[in-house]
């Protein structure tokens, strides 16, 4: 596979968003902070929220909305990698914050305790078309301690919060079917891709699976471990993944159609931009590193 270099020298880039001008919108999650890239290679800093911003998406009001996991603690290997390593002694706890995008004016929109919900590491966001959007918690991992999370629903307006599925086993990336009538999570350790059936905005099937509303599509073989993931325009299920370095492309029936191999062990996330959503912009994040590419197949265009 052929990559463009479009930047480097990010802290641990994660997040993408593809704007109409043909820039990208990412964090960077261990400097606390959401950076452009502009077509020409340019960084511009749209706002320091702190803490971990992590997910990213546009919402209905032209927004930038963030899970914010608080932080990590990082290290760096002999070989030049950054590595996220467990809770940090400054973790700012878990919330949503709201973004301008012109002003850099950040707004905590939900934060832990509200609506009764625990927000330890909000990890991964996706809108549907109803305005709302479901968020995964990935939580926080400490020496000998790692915390049980879920799956959240949430109204752009700060008036709903709700944890929808729990317990889910430290889910990472989320997205929707292009139908939006099923919803997909990634579990990081167990590196298992689940789906979940939609029946009303924020609800879904709790009797679906064996053992509640989680029906494991697809586990690969071997050391590896989910991050985030991104859907194409057919269907297909693109997930981050961790150890092998790459892109794993799923189908919604649960068969491994494609990889994409990827120079860095902590490739992390996609998504999709340009005329015919051919472009895929892929976070390199052990490196540092924002690449570009030709994809095989169009990416899903976004509820906003």
């Amino acid at each position: 596979m052929t990559f463009t270099t479009l930047a480097t020298g990010l802290r641990f880039p994660e997040g993408p968003v593809a704007m109409p001008d043909g820039s990208v919108i990412l964090v960077e999650i261990e400097a606390g902070r959401i950076t452009r890239v502009h077509p020409d290679g340019t960084k511009t800093t749209v706002a320091e929220p702190g803490g971990g911003p992590n997910g990213l998406a546009l919402g209905p009001d032209g927004k930038l909305y963030c899970c914010n996991n608080g932080g990590f603690h990082y290290v760096e290997t002999p070989s030049g990698l950054l590595v996220p390593h467990g809770q940090p002694e400054d973790y700012s706890g878990g919330r949503i914050e709201r973004i301008d995008i012109e002003t850099g004016e950040v707004e905590v929109l939900y934060k832990d305790g509200d609506f009764h919900c625990s927000l330890r590491g909000p990890n991964d966001i996706v809108f549907d078309d109803a305005g709302g959007f479901w968020f995964t918690d990935h939580g926080k991992t400490r020496e000998r301690e790692r915390d049980v999370t879920g799956i959240f629903y949430s109204h752009a307006d700060g008036r709903h919060l709700a944890e929808v599925i729990f317990p889910s086993e430290n889910p990472n990336g989320i997205g929707l079917s292009p139908d939006g009538k099923r919803l997909y999570a990634a579990e990081t350790y167990t590196c298992r891709l689940m789906a979940f059936d939609i029946t009303a905005p924020g609800e879904v099937d709790l009797t679906a699976g064996l053992g509640g509303p989680g029906i494991p599509l697809y586990r690969p073989a071997g050391y590896k471990f989910f991050d985030s993931l991104g859907v194409e325009e057919c269907g297909n299920i693109c997930v981050a993944t961790i150890g092998e370095s790459g892109i794993s492309v799923i189908s919604p029936a649960g068969e491994l159609v494609d990889f994409v191999a990827t120079p860095d062990p902590f490739t992390t996330n996609i998504c999709w931009g340009g005329p015919d959503m051919r472009t895929a912009y892929i976070t390199l994040s052990g490196t540092g590193q924002l690449v570009s590419m030709e994809w095989p197949r169009p990416g899903l265009r976004l509820a906003y």
